[in-house]
């Protein structure tokens, strides 16, 4: 007997096995579609593949550029290609010339960027994972108008707020001063509006309840149930932020006189301005801005490892 002749009698599924005596059976439908998912899988990766490649060089080209540059002379800064390097290495010579140049103000600039990005990253962050809670886990009456405002905050650049700014910390004398841009740095609508988003995701309300019947008030369920559940999206917006007010330019333009109270960016700015006259200012200025791209990659590496728990835990808990 055959094996053919060994099948069930109702199972009148092709089985894709040439039967005795007939031709071969077609195969399963479930049998094509794995084979067309099966082609069009390489394809789509090659593709995914080579738009992040094209995005990374993107981001990457420019810090390149700046690194090999960092290490020439002013002679080979404009008689060699832009991206290798020149026929001296001059980076250490390069750097310590910044760290020197004007009396040493490169040092300060750096230190008010850490302050105006560091103060007003972690303030706002609070700020804004807070109001964002709020508006996610309570319902009161203007709920949908809060919303609106915040999502109005955050189309409108903030460019556009900057002169009306001035204006106002003209008036009540806080123009020149560290505060002039550290207190419109501490409002955050996009990290308002993100966590708003994250918090009505990753925190239940039956945690919320159970925290309640514990005893626990609304500052503690906020502290000490809600924060750890949305860590993912406090790094995110610690992050988004540090960078936004360390490359801030425009604001501290608009606000501050005296040298000393510059940050990193405006600081350049005023090297770049000197390249006319003085060309050696182009090393200072592309030295300055090697050291300045330091603090946002050492950033970036710290707090990746949150990122990567947060989104290991959320998988975890699905």
């Amino acid at each position: 007997m055959s094996p053919t002749d060994t099948a069930p009698a109702g199972d009148a599924r092709p089985t894709g096995r040439r039967r005795a005596g007939g031709p071969p059976a077609a195969p399963r439908s479930d049998d094509r579609s794995g084979l067309r998912s099966a082609g069009r899988k390489p394809t789509t990766t090659i593709l995914v593949t080579a738009i992040l490649v094209i995005v990374a060089m993107y981001f990457l080209v420019p810090v390149y550029w700046v690194v090999i540059n960092a290490t020439k002379s002013t002679e080979d800064l404009f008689g060699t290609s832009g991206f290798w390097f020149g026929e001296s290495f001059q980076l250490f010579e390069n750097l310590r010339a910044v760290l020197t140049a004007n009396n040493g103000i490169f040092p300060r600039w750096a230190l008010n960027s850490v302050i105006y990005s560091g103060i007003g990253s972690v303030v706002a962050t609070y700020f804004a994972v807070a109001a964002g809670y709020a508006l996610a886990k309570y319902r009161f009456p203007g709920r949908r108008v809060v919303y609106a405002f915040v999502l109005g905050g955050v189309l409108v650049p903030g460019t556009a707020v900057a002169l009306p700014l001035f204006f106002l910390f003209s008036s009540i004398g806080l123009t020149n001063t560290y505060w002039a841009v550290l207190i419109p740095q501490l409002v955050s609508p996009f990290g308002l509006f993100l966590s708003s988003i994250y918090a009505s995701a990753a925190v239940p309300d039956e945690l919320l309840e159970a925290g309640r019947i514990d005893g626990l008030g609304e500052m503690g369920l906020f502290h000490r149930l809600a924060l750890p559940q949305l860590v993912p999206a406090i790094v995110t917006v610690v992050l988004f932020q540090f960078v936004a007010i360390w490359n801030n330019y425009f604001l501290p333009l608009v606000m501050l006189a005296d040298e000393k109270l510059y940050p990193i960016t405006l600081g350049l700015d005023n090297w770049r301005a000197q390249t006319d006259r003085l060309p050696e200012f182009y090393q200072l200025t592309v030295g300055g801005a090697l050291l300045s791209v330091i603090p946002l990659a050492i950033l970036i590496l710290v707090l990746q490892r949150f990122w990567r728990g947060g989104l290991t835990e959320g998988s975890i808990k699905g």
